[in-house]
């Protein structure tokens, strides 16, 4: 049977986004089929093309001039090189957003009106067109003006708070995630708001504008600890590798490393117990419940942590994994990329790529059984798609696109 196309063909996104959250969500659009123009600055490009070492090497070994950051959130795109500050290079882009199903953008609020590529301006020649704003607080609000970044969205939005090692343990202290988790998430939440008014769209017939901030996406993305506070009226505060509400839920020192171990029921426990020789542990009343164990945390942890030093870490692992208790190793990304399941599941790829040769890249997690996630193009050169695009969608003569390109910086 034959494959269908990707979930988003002939859907056209209007990308003026740089750096994560903004590309991360038009690398996901593109991943799923639709058509994504990526419109940067002449002779600088996306912020994250400079964010190096380490660069893209070619062939013989020798770096690029394509940074690491950027290749992770740029696949399937078209780069064009316009100056937007420009009157003709907002008329073009201007042109293209007329043509465009979805415009993405990430510059401060109102930063986009005095080239008239705000909504309101857009919304007038093309009705359907579906924006999204990507910023760090929001089109409202006292801090809607301000520059936003993750690493300070993670203080500001609480997760700073909750993460680390305790305080009165050595190493405590609010610490960020180890990744821009408040760009990764905003990016995914403004791919569900584009593809939920796409379905929308369908019906209505307009477009909308959506409003994404990362400080927003950082607090709701607390989850469980968010309903923590709620219920409690007690702010979290940080436990290291330990879970909040599940015991035992945290990392183990083995005689020879660490593991994690998440057990997530009574009955993994009583199952834990019995296979690193501690059954009397999940008879004791102060033991057997997970209330228990969470109120009877500093009682019950230090028993399992002197029981898990005595065996190797691949011991346990093989121990645990046979009577169906959730455990498993810290694998640095050399050993995840080794690892038989990630290789199984196809999570590492090459493309070709103009300038090396090849680039490695991170496969999507999206897995559709009839209508694939297509890995069509690498990451683009600044501008590589410049001609091609201003020829194809708009109409320019080879002479008017040399012309721009020399008017350009």
């Amino acid at each position: 049977m034959s494959q269908r196309p990707a979930p988003l063909t002939g859907i056209r996104v209007l990308d003026l986004t740089r750096v994560l959250a903004g590309p991360w969500c038009t690398q996901n659009l593109a991943d799923l089929g639709a058509e994504v123009i990526k419109i940067e600055r002449p002779g600088a490009g996306d912020d994250t093309r400079a964010w190096g070492p380490p660069y893209l090497k070619d062939e013989a070994g020798n770096d690029t001039t394509e940074a690491a950051y950027y290749l992770s959130a740029n696949r399937n795109k078209l780069s064009v090189a316009l100056d937007i500050a420009s009157p003709r290079g907002a008329e073009l882009v201007r042109e293209l957003a007329l043509q465009s199903d979805i415009l993405v953008e990430n510059f401060k609020v109102g930063g986009l009106k005095k080239y008239g590529l705000d909504y309101e301006s857009l919304k007038a020649i093309n009705p359907r067109l579906i924006y999204c704003s990507i910023t760090g607080f929001g089109q409202t609000g006292p801090y809607a003006s301000r520059p936003g970044y993750d690493f300070m969205i993670q203080g500001m939005g609480g997760l700073m708070s909750i993460t680390g090692e305790r305080d009165d343990l050595p190493g405590g202290g609010p610490q960020k995630a180890g990744v821009a988790v408040a760009d990764l998430m905003t990016g995914m939440y403004s791919t569900v708001g584009i593809l939920a008014a796409l379905l929308e769209r369908a019906n209505s017939g307009l477009g909308q504008h959506i409003d994404m901030a990362l400080l927003d996406c950082q607090v709701t993305m607390l989850a469980n600890q968010n309903l923590n506070f709620m219920t409690s009226g007690v702010a979290p505060k940080r436990a290291g590798n330990a879970h909040q509400n599940l015991v035992p839920y945290q990392v183990f020192a083995a005689a020879d490393g660490h593991l994690i171990v998440a057990v997530g029921n009574d009955s993994q426990f009583r199952n834990y117990c019995g296979a690193i020789g501690l059954s009397e542990l999940s008879a004791d009343p102060r033991f057997s419940t997970n209330p228990q164990r969470v109120k009877n945390r500093a009682e019950l942890v230090p028993l399992l942590a002197e029981r898990m030093a005595t065996g190797a870490r691949d011991h346990w692992l093989a121990v645990l994994e046979g009577v169906g208790v959730p455990a498993g190793p810290i694998n640095t990304l050399d050993q995840v990329y080794e690892d038989p399941h990630v290789l199984a599941r196809g999570m590492k790829r090459e493309l070709p790529h103009p300038a090396a040769g090849k680039v490695p890249m991170a496969s999507s997690p999206l897995k559709f059984s009839d209508s694939p996630v297509e890995y069509r193009r690498p990451p683009p050169m600044l501008g590589e798609h410049t001609a091609q695009v201003l020829a194809e969608k708009l109409g320019l003569s080879a002479e008017d696109i040399q012309a721009l390109a020399q008017s350009q910086p």
